[in-house]
This record gives structure tokens, sequence and C-alpha cells, in this order.
């Protein structure tokens, strides 16, 4: 299927653990990627997958200024990582186009934006980084520099940041 045919069967999904249409998904078990992302290993696409169970109502997206924020704020996030001199080692040879889709999935998913998540599960997502707590710290630092960025009210942010802590358990490896 054509990208443009694809991405408003994406976008358009609602933010329930209903499967979108099948159009929109690879068949169980198939490799799950974009075209200009790497192929990666047979996994079943499923909101689970995201890690947190989203917010109710509109309240978080529109804080975060919807869609268009949301994907700012990844944009501004994953550049940061990339280039940051503490953590950058950790991003790379990794794929910067997928990690953009799935965190902006993620993150919109969580924020009841109005998004399916199609990525891996936490745990196998982030197997044998080599995450410490001191780098997932620094990734908060840098994950909070982006919705100031965006103009993310500093309450906003707390309440997503809680929502994604959990998370931690599943991300770092030692």
């Amino acid at each position: 299927m054509p990208l443009l045919a694809f991405l408003p069967l994406l976008l358009l999904q609602t933010a329930s653990d209903t499967p979108p249409p099948t159009a929109s998904r690879p068949p169980a078990g198939a490799p799950y990627a974009m075209p200009g992302e790497d192929a990666v290993d047979p996994y079943v696409a499923n909101n689970a997958n995201a890690g947190a169970i989203p917010f109710k109502g509109e309240a978080m997206a529109v804080a975060f200024h919807g869609q268009d924020g949301i994907r700012r704020i990844v944009d501004g996030f994953v550049t940061r990582n990339f280039a940051d001199p503490v953590i950058g080692e950790i991003f790379q040879g990794h794929d910067q186009a997928r990690l953009r889709r799935t965190l902006f999935e993620q993150f919109c998913y969580i924020l009841n934006a109005g998004c399916a998540y199609t990525g891996r599960d936490m745990r196998s997502s982030h197997k044998d980084l080599g995450t410490q707590h001191a780098d997932m710290n620094r990734l908060v630092e840098n994950l909070q520099k982006a919705m100031a960025e965006e103009g993310v009210s500093f309450p906003a942010q707390n309440r997503f940041l809680a929502k994604l802590a959990p998370m931690r358990k599943d991300t770092v490896d030692r």
C-alpha cells in the first residue's frame, strides 16, 4: 500500500485498544516498517505495547498542541538525544526514522491525540541497549527541554512523565 494511502488510516485511529483496519497493519507476525525504515524482526503490533494506558479526554492532547505539537516535541527530543554528548552513543546506529515514527505514535496514543501505536513493547525494543539510570535521567531532561520548547505547561509535563515513569523498569538494563 502506498505511504500516502496508509498515513490517513494511521492518523485517524482512535486511542482505543481496538486494532486499526487490517489494511493499515501487517499480517500477524510480519515485520512492521514504513518506507525509509530499516527492516525489523516480526512482532505483533498492539496498542498495549505503548507501555501505558492513554489519558482520558482531550485535555492532555490539547496541552501538547495536538498531533502537530507532539510531532515537534518528538523531533526535538530525538534530535537532542542523537546529538547529546552524554547519551548520544546509545543512539548511534539506530534507525532514526523508525524511532521518530514510533515515539510519535507512542506519545500521541498515550496523550489520547487520536493515534494507534505500532511499535514493539518497551522491554524488547530497549533490550541490550545497556541503558543505565543516569542515561534515563538525561533522556528525561531532553524530553523536558523539548516539551518546554513547545510551550507545554509544567503540570502537563509532569502528568505525562508520570505516565512514562513506570516504563523505566523495562528500559533500564543496569
